[in-house]
């Protein structure tokens, strides 16, 4: 038989299972979906994550859009943009036209574009943020580093300041900000030197460019794994035990003014523009919370020591505000080590740490259309 008489002879029977349907009485309900649900998302939608490819968030935003893409069989392309602590993919996504085709995939609720006058938007009052994981911060060093153990870094710092080198993934970003709240409580001077993500962070680390690698312990656990960088401290709140004895120190247990501040580290939070149809917020916010409940996304968590916290709504947007009031006051103390403008908080309309209970909610934010 031939192609066309094969197709012709499928049709047929197509049709004739549907006679022989409506023969026994099969009931068939249509309801209509909302106008938006026929037309969206009738295209590929665009992810773009602010950090460069093979770093922390890079790995969260991928996994994310895999179980999203799951989830809803929608198609979703991942594309980095790196560059000004997140400013630049963040200016992509905001010239996109706000039809929910093109997203960000950002990190630390994107409140350092704002604080070093990147941009002049309100990350948790102008968009909606959706926050899946944390990640503990992590200074690791080469095999054959001098540096043993966390205590040799401070001896060398103090006697001679801003000798010892660390990567971090861009200045006054996640990294540089937990590298300066962790030097500041040892009492050292470190010379932060920038990279475009924590992937690119952790190699200069790996390949001598730096001293210390600095970023996430996500980022270093596979090269201290295989033995190839050796662990000085991490920023969860407790030592951490691997499968064959090793010990990876926790830093307050090292420098006991740490503990109150621990975990530390970076979130990763999937953005969206909030002026998008409410219809739409919320068919994201779903594909969120399916993705980062998922099994894959669980056991990639737990694989590379992420955490997990799932945050959506109002919630994620006041824990945004809430960091964005401690990274304000955190630069303004270093603005030297920052080597940037640094926006102050009465500039950005923000109050002292200490003073945020009382502030929030501000009297211009609306809470996201969304449950």
């Amino acid at each position: 038989m031939t192609k066309d008489k094969k197709t012709a002879a499928g049709r047929r029977a197509f049709l004739a299972g549907g006679a022989a349907m409506a023969g026994m009485g099969a009931l068939s309900i249509t309801i209509p979906a909302p106008a938006w649900a026929q037309t969206w998302p009738r295209r590929p939608i665009s992810l773009v994550v602010m950090y460069a490819a093979g770093g922390g968030t890079d790995a969260i935003m991928r996994k994310l859009a895999e179980e999203m893409s799951r989830a809803k069989g929608w198609t979703i392309n991942v594309i980095n943009k790196p560059g000004a602590v997140g400013g630049v993919a963040t200016q992509f996504v905001a010239a996109a036209r706000p039809a929910g085709y093109t997203l960000l995939g950002a990190a630390n609720y994107n409140r350092f574009v704002r604080v070093l006058g990147h941009a002049e938007f309100v990350p948790w009052r102008d968009w909606l943020p959706m926050k899946a994981a944390n990640a503990p911060a992590s200074w690791s060093v080469r095999k054959d580093s001098p540096f043993q153990s966390m205590q040799d870094v401070i001896d060398a710092a103090r006697a001679n300041p801003g000798s010892v080198t660390i990567s971090t993934s861009g200045t006054g970003g996640v990294w540089h900000e937990v590298s300066l709240i962790l030097a500041n409580i040892a009492g050292i001077e470190l010379k932060y030197v920038p990279y475009k993500g924590g992937q690119p962070a952790t190699l200069a680390g790996l390949q001598g460019e730096v001293d210390i690698a600095g970023g996430g312990l996500h980022e270093h656990i596979d090269l201290i794994r295989t033995g190839e960088l050796r662990n000085l401290c991490h920023a969860r709140a407790s030592d951490v035990t691997l499968p064959d004895g090793t010990v990876l120190p926790s830093i307050g247990g090292i420098i006991p003014e740490a503990q109150k501040l621990l975990p530390v580290g970076a979130t990763y939070n999937f953005m969206v523009q909030r002026n998008l149809p409410p219809e739409i917020l919320q068919e994201l916010a779903d594909a969120f919370r399916a993705a980062a409940s998922s099994e894959g996304f669980r056991e990639m968590m737990e694989r590379q020591f992420f955490e997990l916290d799932v945050l959506v709504g109002e919630a994620a947007d006041r824990q945004g505000a809430l960091m964005e009031t401690v990274t304000v006051d955190i630069f303004n103390k270093n603005k030297e080590a920052i080597g940037a403008e640094v926006k102050t908080a009465a500039e950005l309309g923000l109050p002292a740490p200490e003073d945020f209970e009382s502030w929030w909610p501000p009297a211009d934010y609306t809470p996201p259309p969304i449950s």
